[in-house]
């Protein structure tokens, strides 16, 4: 990094940088205002679903008795897995120092806020008493997994917040110096009391940074945390498909996978919509494309263990599953899956056409669609082949099929994650103004600088 030493150049490239960075805060226009039409609109129709169902009960669902996880819990471990992307981009690729991940990692923290935001909304949209959630925290063992994954589920968001917030206090009281006329009187508001009354001085920056520290080094644990919890309410569970010592680290590589096709895709669309192709460069698509071909090996690894191991010795009831999921009733979305989700997106982004934005957003839509259906195929199939018998019960107790009630309440949890990391957006810049212009070589006396009339 070369340092601006002339402050006349130093302040015309902070102003242009300004200028770019916060036009996803100024820019009002048509096309915005339909766009919040369309998530709010989505929204209140999953919340009218909900409420439909607490009125009703769980009977409106496809679940009974023996298949009593869903798309409710398959929607739950793909958003837990999303969320993972925070830590492994803001966190533990920062603490490496890898340079090219700075102007990624406020989008990354959008994703994972997010994600786990929406993931603890779904355990709750999927008990037929969420009045006795409370519970969980008033009378809970420490003996039940449930206690943990809502622990580390809170946690990680608390702490995904406070990764969101604190890198954005400098920028905030850049904001509200800068921005008296561009935008409402509220907004101002909010800057200003967020700033916490920011000045800029060199002990403010070291406190940013020892903070940045500790959370980026907390969090790591806890975003581990998070999804190795969840695989162990599935992997406590005598049934086949998940009773495997493999489905904790499955898991963690699972959720790369999708966080990184999650973050790249929303890198493409901030850079179309808010003209920011020069600082959403092709070289970070370009790394990101060979990060996530490395995560989608990984993965690869873990699904050839996840089969191969059991298809070895095909016992009788991993033998049910293996064969209902190869070639059964599963079987045209498990190769789907596989195929266009994994196997295509490893070949494919090898060559660097393909980690070009437009080519890599196309194959991250794919592989974070497939990932959902994973997900799905994680929890149905096992469902559906219980050790016992089922006998005695309606035909429709033997399978399971979602019915218009989940699927609302399904597009809703993806339309709010949609309306979160807008509003962030609305609000904040996307990405991190004092570190990019530190990374260009502007002083950091210049960013608490005030605007010359």
């Amino acid at each position: 990094m070369k340092k601006i030493e002339s402050a006349e150049e130093s302040r015309k490239l902070l102003d242009k940088i300004t200028h770019d960075l916060t036009r996803s805060i100024v820019k009002k226009d048509e096309l915005t205002r339909f766009w919040f039409f369309i998530l709010i609109m989505f929204v209140g129709v999953g919340l009218w679903g909900w409420v439909i169902q607490i009125d009703e009960g769980l009977g409106v669902t496809g679940m009974r008795d023996y298949i009593s996880w869903g798309m409710y819990i398959a929607n739950f471990v793909f958003f837990v897995a999303i969320s993972l992307i925070g830590f492994l981009l803001s966190s533990a690729m920062h603490l490496l120092k890898i340079e090219w991940v700075k102007p990624v990692s406020r989008v990354a923290e959008q994703v994972a806020i997010a994600g786990v935001a929406l993931a603890g909304l779904i355990i709750v949209m999927d008990m037929g008493r969420p009045d006795r959630f409370l519970n969980v925290f008033l009378h809970g063992r420490f003996a039940s997994p449930i206690i943990w994954d809502v622990t580390v589920v809170t946690t990680y968001l608390a702490i995904s917040v406070l990764l969101f917030y604190i890198p954005l206090i400098p920028d905030l009281a850049l904001l509200r110096d800068r921005l008296g006329n561009e935008v409402p009187k509220w907004k101002m508001k909010i800057y200003t009391v967020l700033a916490l009354g920011w000045k800029g001085n060199a002990k403010q920056y070291k406190t940013v940074y020892h903070a940045m520290r500790v959370l980026m080094l907390l969090i790591i644990p806890v975003g581990l945390s998070i999804h190795t919890v969840t695989s162990w309410l599935f992997a406590a569970t005598l049934r086949s498909g998940w009773d495997t010592t493999i489905l904790g680290p499955y898991f963690v590589a699972g959720a790369f996978v999708a966080g990184s096709a999650a973050v790249i895709m929303l890198m493409y669309a901030y850079r179309i919509r808010y003209g920011l192709k020069d600082y959403f460069e092709d070289v970070h698509f370009d790394q990101m494309g060979k990060l996530l071909v490395f995560v989608c090996l990984v993965y690869l690894y873990f699904n050839i263990n996840e089969f191969l191991v059991p298809g070895y010795k095909m016992k009788s009831a991993e033998g049910i599953h293996l064969k209902n999921l190869f070639a059964g009733s599963f079987s045209a979305m498990f190769w789907i899956v596989q195929v266009v989700g994994l196997l295509l997106p490893i070949v494919l982004l090898l060559s660097k056409y393909f980690r070009k934005p437009l080519p890599i957003t196309i194959i991250s839509f794919f592989v974070l669609v497939s990932a959902w259906f994973k997900r799905y195929l994680i929890v149905v199939p096992t469902m559906e082949h219980p050790f016992l018998p089922v006998q005695n019960v309606p035909a429709n107790f033997h399978t399971y099929e979602p019915t218009s009630i989940e699927i609302m309440i399904t597009l809703f949890s993806f339309f709010a994650a949609l309306t979160i990391i807008s509003i962030l957006a609305k609000l904040f810049p996307v990405i991190t103004i004092w570190e990019y212009a530190e990374e260009k070589g502007i002083d950091k006396k210049y960013l608490s600088e005030k605007p010359r009339n």
